[in-house]
């Protein structure tokens, strides 16, 4: 039986700049539930300080989803790191490790899903730009400790807009590959 757990993390100094800091040293987070806002409100961010900070970037005046107009931005060096773990049972460790799933060899399957699924990000993700990857990288890493798959995914680009969503989508594909995989076992 295999236990996907779906760990992941990103690291972006962007990210950290739009919204703040973890509130959580957990990588799930443990937050508690916050009420949903009625679309027909916009919601105005304020800050620990009271004052108005923008708005949510992919939606309209009128609440409704759009597309961030990436126009007026400069190009920059986009460089962004995301992982997961997926935890198998000991029998498909062991079968992984000998490169003995039924399926083929699942670290490099995982790992060729992984770079195509970062380079379909913009097709599965509705409102993400279609941007040029200049690389990306997904190394999957066998940890014995745990009998888990570590997988971390890197995607770079020279661009107005950033590659998180890409390195995420990246890992999450190469994710569910080795759970495909190893289903079986």
């Amino acid at each position: 039986m295999i236990i996907a757990a779906i760990i992941m993390y990103f690291v972006s100094q962007e990210m950290e700049s739009i919204f703040g800091e973890s509130p959580s040293s957990s990588p799930l987070g443990s937050s508690p539930p916050q009420q949903p806002v009625p679309p027909q409100q916009p919601v105005q961010p304020t800050s620990a300080l009271g004052e108005a900070q923008p708005g949510l970037t992919h939606v309209d005046s009128s609440g409704q989803a759009k597309m961030v107009d990436v126009s007026p931005k400069q190009d920059s060096e986009r460089v962004a790191v995301a992982s997961c773990r997926v935890l198998l049972g000991q029998k498909a460790f062991n079968l992984v490790a000998s490169n003995q799933i039924a399926k083929g060899d699942v670290l490099t399957v995982a790992k060729i899903a992984g770079i195509t699924g970062a380079k379909q990000t913009s097709h599965l993700i509705p409102l993400c730009h279609n941007i040029n990857l200049f690389h990306v990288r997904v190394d999957l890493t066998l940890n014995e400790e745990d009998s888990s798959v570590v997988i971390e995914g890197e995607a770079t680009t020279i661009g107005k807009t950033g590659v998180e969503m890409e390195a995420m989508t990246a890992v999450a594909i190469a994710r569910l590959t080795v759970y495909d995989m190893c289903k079986a076992a």
